[in-house]
């Protein structure tokens, strides 16, 4: 669970209500993917949550939805079936260090933020601050990150995470994973 962060650095916005914002979505995500030395590094999804909140489950559930998309070239870390989580996420980071030392990270995370921009995709350069949202000091990861802003920021966010609606996480998982899905494609044609 991560708190939206707009601190010093670039923060793409995606409304999920908007028509064709998943394409503006898939456009950034493809841009940043090229600008950056990927050609000849795997990529791996790393999808951080835990499957027992409402509100921390949209990583699994966008990892299980990847894992649906065997016809690209990717690495998945974290499920429903085996989620990664506060308690594993530490391990999680070593095992793709050691055994995909080249790899090009992307980060996927619930967040909480603002009452008005949930349901909005975030989409950032840089490392992902995975607990920062309910203040858990856990270890920076990925070199680009995904994040579904499930529900407001505000006292007792470990409730929030409790009362956050499904819908909200499913449009949201629906949203990265078409957006990927469509980012991938153009690439592999590219």
């Amino acid at each position: 669970m991560n708190k939206e962060l707009d601190i010093e650095r670039k923060l793409y916005y995606f409304n999920t209500k908007e028509r064709y914002s998943v394409y503006e979505f898939s456009s950034r995500l493809q841009n940043l993917l090229q600008n950056k030395p990927v050609k000849g590094r795997p990529i791996v999804f790393l999808c951080i949550g835990s499957d027992r909140a409402t509100g921390d489950c949209l990583g699994p559930i966008v990892g299980y939805k990847l894992s649906k998309m065997k016809q690209y070239d990717m690495i998945l870390y974290g499920t429903l079936d085996q989620p990664v989580h506060a308690k594993n996420l530490s391990d999680t980071i070593n095992h793709i260090q050691l055994h995909h030392p080249n790899a090009f990270v992307i980060a996927v995370d619930a967040s909480l933020g603002k009452s008005s921009h949930i349901g909005y995709i975030t989409l950032g350069e840089g490392p992902l601050l995975p607990g920062a949202g309910v203040d858990k000091n856990l270890p920076p990861v990925g070199d680009v990150f995904i994040t579904g802003i499930v529900n407001f920021s505000g006292m007792l966010d470990h409730m929030l995470l409790q009362t956050t609606r499904l819908n909200v996480v499913m449009v949201l998982a629906d949203y990265i994973c078409a957006g990927v899905n469509y980012c991938l494609y153009q690439l592999s044609k590219a």
